[in-house]
């Protein structure tokens, strides 16, 4: 094997997790031993191979095993806290009396691991898959948890797509009635292998008010009417920002443009969501506000948004 082909599986591999199971830390170095070559990307996260788990072909719509529907949440702009609506929502969802997990498909920048206070690389199942870690009653599954926070992921796009091909259908869900998936911001590589490889109930639209979020929010929610996901509402995120001393409104991203472009488009609005220094605080810590804060008006926003998708699906 040539030096700058080991160059590339230490870019492939930036770290490989010393605490799973002996048979995932060999399937991790690529399988160089084994007879037939095997391609790196046709097994990025190195889970044990199963014959047929990677078939070749045109892609066909699947469910998820243990799974009963699937709601992404997405943005297709960063920054706009849809990470931090995709907590919430989940938590606002199992309060509601729903199993849930939370799906981190952002394999580049994940940040489910640091929302729910959760670390540490996931065990092997006995079918080996991985299991899911969990808090709060959630349960999730994030490529943060297979690499070191300050490794960067970098891939090309078929790797991406193989890894989460594998982050879909190779983690053993306990029973869900509901996996809410973080999606990354954009239009590319992980939306468009979603979308043609599972079958999705819906996706949940984020964006603040500001027009240059706007203008990102549209272009992904042409993206789903495109690809024949349900648009199922959308959230207008720090959409004011509300003064703790005089309770003063101000809309620091512009007032409801959200809400107007929602209209316009014929889309349902599921809520707004202040801009809080709470919200924030707790979310950083690794406590979302309807764990840490249940029964105060911080949480009620999220709460709302549930219910209202509830009755959509």
């Amino acid at each position: 094997m040539s030096f700058s082909r080991l160059q590339e599986m230490k870019i492939i591999f930036p770290h490989i997790p010393q605490g799973l199971p002996r048979t995932f830390q060999l399937a991790s170095r690529c399988q160089l031993h084994y007879s037939r070559p095997v391609k790196a990307h046709e097994n990025p996260l190195g889970l044990p191979r199963k014959p047929g788990t990677m078939s070749q072909g045109l892609p066909i719509k699947r469910t998820i095993p243990g799974v009963k529907k699937i709601v992404l949440v997405s943005s297709a702009k960063g920054g706009v806290g849809k990470s931090t609506v995709t907590a919430n929502l989940a938590l606002s969802l199992q309060k509601l009396g729903k199993k849930v997990g939370v799906l981190d498909a952002d394999l580049f920048g994940p940040s489910i691991p640091r929302l729910f206070k959760l670390e540490g690389e996931p065990r092997l199942s006995s079918e080996g898959k991985l299991l899911p870690l969990s808090n709060y009653g959630i349960e999730t599954m994030s490529m943060g948890y297979l690499i070191k926070p300050e490794n960067p992921v970098v891939w090309r796009g078929l790797m991406v797509m193989k890894a989460l091909q594998q982050l879909l259908f190779e983690v053993q869900w306990s029973g869900l009635d509901y996996l809410v998936i973080d999606m990354p911001p954009g239009t590319g590589d992980t939306q468009l292998t979603i979308s043609q490889q599972l079958k999705v109930t819906g996706a949940v639209i984020v964006t603040t008010p500001q027009d240059i979020a706007l203008i990102d929010a549209v272009k992904g929610i042409a993206m789903y009417e495109k690809v024949n996901i349900p648009v199922l509402g959308l959230v207008q995120n720090m959409s004011y920002y509300l003064c703790p001393n005089c309770n003063h409104e101000s809309h620091i991203f512009g007032n409801d443009g959200a809400i107007r472009e929602a209209e316009k488009r014929n889309i349902d609005v599921l809520g707004s969501i202040p801009l809080n220094e709470d919200i924030c605080l707790q979310s950083d810590r690794g406590k979302p506000v309807v764990a840490s804060h249940p029964e105060t008006p911080l949480s009620e926003p999220y709460i709302s948004i549930a219910q209202k998708l509830l009755l959509k699906i």
